[in-house]
């Protein structure tokens, strides 16, 4: 008689080079070993990669950050992807932090691309059957993905270490553009039922990186005003919210985002700006030189170490929000 295999689900967990100190974090939440590989680029660029171990029939998870220069992060988890896929592994998971090109979401003009519609296929294509990200910078990205993606959020936390810290009284919470306001009233909700406000700018479409904010509308004066944003980038947006907000009789300005990407001249922008702290997320890794003295950084391991467990095992990945997804 044929003594068969117990064939249990696997669960493999499998780093990019972007952010190591992420994935190290995650495995150790989890309890698992990250999957040893050998990952390399050849002289014109090319990237390699082979995993050392058998993938065949595993529940893998791919995890990688797209710090600068992106390109070359989004390339080398495809290439992972599709290692695993051709090693015969049974579900492939990517897990996208920080989702690149999010801000190409649509077009604004004629001529243009959405690119964040390409990298949800190139993760197709791939082999990804199923994403988990973070924070994307609008909410309708997770249809431009034929497939399960699990859209995690990091208000819970974030929200959680500004209420232990400085409390909800006496706090407005401000979006930084009229666009975020829906965000702003789940974070208000979070927080005891916080007044809103918004900031009113104008962007020029044709220059990137450049905004001109305008005046705030709501009530601030007096006010400890939580600025959240889903990104940092060159910190152009924030730094002239927090002025205007000053200008407008605010008290202690808090900012509060998920992906501190950070692009020069970010750090000295965000140190300068009056900002009381400046709240992110280690989704992006904040090398040394990007750090300054009132910057936080949270780690966002815990949420996605649960988004994988509930994966995993079937389980309920809406749970995680207490049922408000």
């Amino acid at each position: 008689m044929t003594n068969w295999i117990d064939n249990q689900k696997n669960l493999m967990l499998f780093s990019g080079r972007a952010h190591p100190e992420l994935a190290e974090q995650v495995a150790k939440e989890l309890g698992v070993p990250l999957t040893p590989q050998t990952a390399r680029d050849f002289a014109n660029g090319e990237t390699f990669v082979r995993f050392e171990e058998s993938v065949r029939g595993s529940d893998a998870f791919v995890l990688q950050s797209h710090p600068f220069p992106l390109n070359q992060w989004v390339m080398e988890q495809l290439i992972m992807i599709d290692a695993l896929k051709r090693g015969s592994a049974k579900r492939i998971t990517a897990i996208l932090p920080f989702y690149p090109y999010a801000r190409q979401d649509k077009k604004h003009r004629g001529r243009e691309p959405i690119s964040a519609r390409l990298i949800a296929d190139l993760l197709k294509t791939a082999g990804a059957d199923r994403i988990i990200t973070v924070d994307l910078h609008t909410d309708q990205i997770q249809g431009f993905f034929d497939g399960p993606v699990d859209h995690m959020h990091a208000q819970g936390q974030l929200a959680e270490y500004i209420r232990g810290k400085y409390g909800v009284e006496n706090i407005s919470v401000v979006s930084p553009d009229s666009g975020r306001v829906r965000v702003a009233e789940k974070w208000a909700d979070t927080l005891g039922g916080a007044p809103l406000a918004f900031i009113h700018k104008t962007r020029d479409p044709l220059v990137p990186n450049q905004v001109k904010s305008n005046r705030v509308v709501g009530e601030v004066e007096g006010h400890t005003c939580i600025l959240i944003d889903d990104m940092i980038d060159t910190g152009g947006t924030i730094a002239g919210a927090v002025k205007i907000l000053k200008e407008a009789g605010a008290g202690d300005v808090i900012i509060a985002a998920t992906h501190g990407v950070l692009s020069d001249p970010a750090a000295e922008r965000l140190a300068a700006c009056g900002a009381k702290e400046v709240i992110v997320t280690n989704t992006l890794p904040i090398p040394p030189e990007k750090q300054f003295d009132n910057l936080t950084v949270l780690s966002i391991a815990p949420l996605l170490a649960q988004t994988i467990r509930e994966v995993f095992e079937n389980g309920s990945v809406t749970s995680l929000f207490n049922g408000v997804a």
